[in-house]
């Protein structure tokens, strides 16, 4: 008698771990699929012409789609939607590294690095600080948008979001503020170069587009409507912001981690779990190697990105599946506006920045 109802209890348990797995599964697949949808919306040409990528589309859809119908997918495939939005991410940012080699930072040399750190540090500072004391917000919605702005548009949040584990929300809070200021950027950029407001010649175009603009599509964009020399400068500069990813990752969890520490101390209360370092900040470092060192042929690196994109895709629709605008609505416009703050920033101090390049190290 024992033996069968030792078996009926095992039974009990393997049927609702079977089912756990299952909706997972399912609710992987369905992010999957809206990820593919996502794409081809994204893939049309007046979509594509603005610069708007694949992620930007996938968490408007899942916002869309997480506010709209949210009683319609089965409760079973959150746990899906969750590991999207959480370790698939992190595998995918990993991978992000492929994009980016040593030869190619190496080409722009001196003035290329210092212009994007220069950038980078002042704009992630100056975010955190009018995030914070001026618009008041919390300190992961400062730091989202902020690195938004700084580094590499929705890839950085996306991995900000990862390291701080902030709520979902927040990062979306930080895109909006990418996708409003960084298509603007775009389109702006040029005409006031046509209209002679600003003055820059094929290399300091390269270096204040690249520097400046938030992703690395509009920076695309905005360049190809100047030259393909500016295209190619202002490419490199953007992808040498993207090489500054991780050490920004690795500089900010310390600080967090000590800040919160700090503050327990104070408080006399037990000190917060540790904030573990981003191995995906690791993985990312070790396929920029694999693609300086030219392990992978061509073609094998130009698919594993193409699935690198699809699955940052799917990450930002999980995203957008899980946040619910009722949480952006008291935040939003402060974090609007802590964007736009970083806008005049990055284009005033940008100008000012790439001229000093240029004529110290130019």
């Amino acid at each position: 008698m024992s033996t069968a109802h030792t078996a009926h209890t095992a039974h009990t348990h393997a049927v609702p771990a079977a089912s756990s797995t299952r909706g997972q599964i399912n609710g992987i697949l369905f992010v999957a699929l809206f990820a593919a949808a996502v794409t081809r919306i994204a893939a049309i040409p007046s979509i594509a012409n603005l610069g708007i990528s694949p992620l930007i589309v996938g968490i408007v859809g899942g916002m869309i789609y997480g506010n709209a119908l949210k009683d319609g997918m089965p409760e079973s495939w959150a746990a899906g939607v969750n590991f999207s939005a959480r370790k698939l991410l992190r595998i995918a940012v990993a991978f992000f590294g492929l994009r980016v080699s040593i030869q190619e930072i190496a080409q722009v040399g001196l003035p290329g690095l210092a212009e994007s750190l220069l950038i980078v540090v002042s704009t992630l500072v100056i975010g955190t600080w009018a995030g914070m004391k001026l618009m008041k917000l919390d300190r992961d919605s400062a730091l989202l948008t902020a690195a938004g702005s700084a580094i590499c548009g929705a890839a950085a949040v996306l991995a900000f979001e990862s390291t701080l584990q902030s709520k979902p929300h927040k990062s979306a809070m930080a895109v909006g503020s990418v996708v409003l200021f960084g298509t603007l950027s775009m389109f702006l950029y040029p005409a006031l170069l046509r209209a002679g407001i600003i003055h820059l010649d094929t290399t300091g175009v390269g270096l204040f587009f690249g520097g400046t603009i938030h992703e690395v599509a509009q920076v695309v964009g905005a360049a190809s409507n100047v030259s393909p020399e500016a295209t190619h400068i202002a490419t490199i500069v953007k992808m040498t912001r993207v090489m500054l990813l991780v050490p920004v990752l690795l500089i900010v969890g310390m600080w967090v981690n000590r800040s919160a520490r700090g503050a327990a101390s104070k408080d006399g209360a037990h000190a917060p779990r540790k904030l573990a370092v981003p191995w995906f900040a690791l993985g990312f470092l070790a396929c920029v190697a694999v693609n300086s060192l030219h392990i992978l042929p061509e073609a094998a690196t130009s698919t594993v990105n193409m699935l690198d994109t699809f699955a940052l895709t799917m990450a930002m629709t999980a995203l957008g599946i899980e946040t619910r605008l009722s949480q952006i609505r008291d935040a939003g416009p402060r974090a609007l506006t802590t964007g736009l703050i970083l806008y005049v920033w990055l284009f005033a101090g940008g100008l000012g920045i790439t001229w000093l390049v240029q004529h110290l190290l130019g």
